[in-house]
């Protein structure tokens, strides 16, 4: 499978964007169970420019009612990010010391399982990116969590 690299000033460049407001081109998924990993799967998408086109375990979105569930849901854009070997951005979960901005920092609150997805900013300061909650240029230690884990998007299939 042939890759190129993941755009991360583009994907950067959208985030700061459209952090504090919603891109109509997108639904948002705010009153059915928030739009945190949709946000994060758009400044993903500006930055791999490439989606994933499997009904059965891709990343994609047509519409709000035509779309994988890896673009909306935490665990499913993990899974999708960390297993992907075809088409679309692919990841590896990383210590906070090996990320890179255009990286996703995902929370758990209650320690059972992760609920909440986050665009990297800044490694160094670990600020963020996020909808649901609109934030921009927030930390993530300003979070009240019990884990958090990095996955470093590392190129996009193609």
């Amino acid at each position: 499978m042939n890759s190129k690299t993941y755009n991360r000033s583009a994907a950067i460049n959208y985030a700061k964007k459209w952090a504090l407001s919603r891109n109509p081109r997108y639904y948002n998924f705010d009153p059915v169970g928030g739009d945190c990993t949709s946000f994060v799967s758009q400044c993903l998408y500006a930055g791999s420019q490439k989606m994933n086109h499997n009904p059965k375990n891709g990343w994609f979105y047509n519409n709000g009612y035509d779309k994988s569930p890896s673009w909306s849901g935490v665990e499913f854009l993990y899974k999708f990010l960390i297993k992907n070997k075809s088409f679309g951005p692919r990841g590896k979960e990383v210590s906070q010391s090996e990320i890179q901005a255009g990286d996703i920092a995902q929370l758990s609150f209650s320690g059972n399982k992760f609920e909440h997805s986050l665009f990297i900013l800044e490694p160094t300061t670990l600020s963020v990116a996020a909808h649901t909650y609109d934030v921009l240029g927030k930390k993530i230690h300003e979070y009240n969590f019990s884990k958090v884990r990095f996955i470093h998007i590392v190129d996009v299939g193609i």
